[in-house]
């Protein structure tokens, strides 16, 4: 005989909302327990006799509001490409939409720049390429006064006086053989469907030197500084982010900026962010150490040891192309990696890269392996090496650092970071990584 349990419960939100308690779950989960395997549950809202129609739905509808509220929180995924495919450029690009209505965009994703900029009409020095943002067809576009608060921030600021009521322009050097003249401006961000008002950049009105290595259309800051992504979106992504890097060979937009802690990877190891205020933008980790194969690489003390009165450490960044070491270093890698390889046919370079061998003899190149502090990041194989498109070799994809300022930094480089998910949670100065194939 089938015994028949009537349970009354007030009105609740649904399973998606956050109305039920832990305690009434549980009164539930013991009624369940309390009766035969054979028993129907049949649950009625307590106030089905007492309310008239209209008035039950109206006091069932109390809580759609937090239920709305849910529903809105939505992941802001926007794609990602490589930059070298796209417009011929060495950077990751992101689509992007600027003013009112929206002008698309394809700007490049940095991981070490704060202030955003585009090149905008009219610029007869910009990149020929470019697709120019025209502030005069946004209705929401305003240039910022000298004396904005934000003006100063610009050691190449041209405002004689804070006070000064013209436009707060700027020189900015980018890259070492380029520089841009831009006027700082505010205008309304399209990333995905998010719209970000009042966006803090720079419109860029000429160019001088060399464009090879400049973003054609423009570049959006992601690292940690006043004016990056994070600092001007605030609450609205909680100071969390991610990336997936596709390769540079693809030529769709299946990678990802990923902007929020919501649909962020839940099995992920975290290492500490270090900060340091002489260069406060750049994400720096505590390398300890590198593995080749099974054998950790001998390396002078002090090598990995972060210092910011020199700026040494290390560095996670989307903008440099190859990882590259301070010399000791590389030496020390390569010369494992040569000789777990032991290429019959000898060593030759190619550009950057000083380890290339036959592709015949790719099977024996051991892995590599960067211990950070809290976790081990294993490239694999395509993060490792680099083919040649018109000879038969394999080149080790590292180098030295150049000897220059930054030669005493270390730079995990977007090649090693391609087809990883890399999280960075500022807000709580650490950074992850997670294996994720974005092609």
């Amino acid at each position: 005989m089938k015994t028949h349990l009537l349970i009354t419960v007030p009105p609740i939100a649904t399973p998606l909302g956050a109305m039920a308690t832990p305690h009434s779950l549980f009164l539930l989960f013991l009624l369940l327990l309390s009766t035969s395997n054979a028993a129907d549950l049949r649950i009625f809202h307590a106030e089905r006799h007492s309310l008239t129609p209209l008035d039950s739905v109206l006091s069932l509808a109390r809580n759609d509001p937090t239920r709305l509220a849910f529903l809105s929180r939505k992941v802001t995924s926007v794609p990602v490409a490589s930059g070298q495919q796209v417009m011929q450029s060495s950077s990751y690009v992101l689509r992007a939409k600027l003013g009112s209505p929206g002008q698309p965009l394809l700007l490049a994703v940095d991981t070490s720049a704060d202030a955003a900029w585009t090149s905008c009409s009219p610029c007869s020095t910009c990149p020929s390429s470019s697709a120019l943002f025209l502030p005069a067809n946004s209705s929401t576009y305003s240039p910022l006064p000298c004396s904005s608060s934000w003006c100063p921030q610009f050691k190449g600021q041209s405002c004689a006086a804070e006070s000064a009521p013209s436009p707060c322009t700027y020189y900015q050097p980018y890259g070492g053989d380029a520089a841009f003249t831009a006027t700082l401006s505010q205008d309304s961000l399209t990333l995905a469907s998010d719209v970000i008002p009042n966006y803090l950049f720079g419109c860029v009105t000429a160019v001088n030197g060399s464009t090879a290595n400049l973003p054609k259309q423009g570049l959006l800051g992601l690292g940690r500084g006043p004016m990056s992504l994070l600092a001007q979106t605030g609450p609205l992504y909680q100071g969390v982010f991610s990336y997936c890097l596709p390769s540079f060979k693809s030529y769709y937009f299946s990678g990802s900026l990923r902007l929020g802690p919501l649909g962020q990877p839940k099995n992920i190891r975290f290492t500490p962010l270090l900060k340091n205020p002489h260069r406060p933008s750049l994400y720096y980790v505590n390398l300890t150490a590198v593995r080749v194969g099974r054998l950790q690489v001998p390396v002078p003390p002090g090598s990995f040891a972060f210092d910011p009165a020199t700026g040494a450490g290390t560095v996670v960044d989307s903008g440099t192309v190859i990882t590259r070491f301070v010399t000791p270093v590389y030496a020390a890698i390569r010369d494992e990696f040569r000789r777990q390889v032991n290429a019959s046919g000898g060593y030759t370079s190619l550009g950057a890269f000083d380890t290339c061998f036959s592709t015949d003899e790719v099977a024996s190149a051991p892995a590599v392996t960067l211990r950070m502090e809290g976790l081990d990041l294993v490239l694999p194989v395509e993060n490792t090496l680099i083919h040649s498109s018109a000879t038969p070799l394999a080149c080790l994809a590292m180098a030295a650092a150049p000897d220059n300022v930054n030669a005493v930094v270390n730079v995990i480089a977007s090649l090693q970071q391609q087809n990883l998910r890399v999280v960075v949670d500022a807000a709580n100065a650490r950074v992850g990584f997670a294996r994720e194939v974005c092609n």
